[in-house]
């Protein structure tokens, strides 16, 4: 797998932006239903995981309840992207920041490290556990508006 691209200090919304995390079925399956409603269509937008996971239905519950949803979406790893060529890599997992790093070593693309709490770790009530994925989506969604929308904004 290579990853490569032109690297982004412009200020400017990158072409194609991937989202990583430990096996792809909260954190980057969050972030890429989120950037895809946000984004311009123009951006290509994609997530995989560094391990091989499986889709966790309260993803679905808290992309739900503000409207977005992750259709036919079933976790995979880098190997199974099709396309392999990025401008930003972001990563949501220290696993995924360390394997984005090793990847790109030799290639012009920025790779950010969005440190993101891993919700699985939630114990208690349904609602308990689903609180602790809302924290999540909200923080990528938050994230994703500083650190993407607003910076094309101030960029254009």
């Amino acid at each position: 797998m290579e990853l490569g691209g032109e690297a982004r200090k412009d200020g400017k919304l990158p072409g194609a932006v991937l989202f990583m995390c430990g096996m792809n079925s909260i954190r980057s399956p969050m972030a890429e239903a989120i950037a895809r409603e946000v984004l311009p269509k123009s951006v290509y937008i994609a997530s995989a995981g560094v391990r091989r996971g499986e889709r966790d239905p309260f993803v679905d519950a808290v992309l739900g309840e503000i409207g977005l949803n992750l259709g036919r979406h079933q976790p995979h790893v880098l190997d199974d992207l099709e396309d392999d060529y990025f401008d930003l890599i972001i990563t949501l997992a220290p696993e995924a920041h360390h394997k984005a790093l090793e990847l790109t070593r030799s290639w012009p693309v920025d790779v950010e490290y969005w440190p993101t709490p891993d919700p699985t770790v939630a114990t208690g009530t349904r609602e308990q556990i689903l609180d602790a994925y809302r924290g999540v989506r909200d923080h990528i969604s938050k994230l994703i508006g500083t650190r993407l929308v607003d910076r094309a904004g101030r960029g254009a």
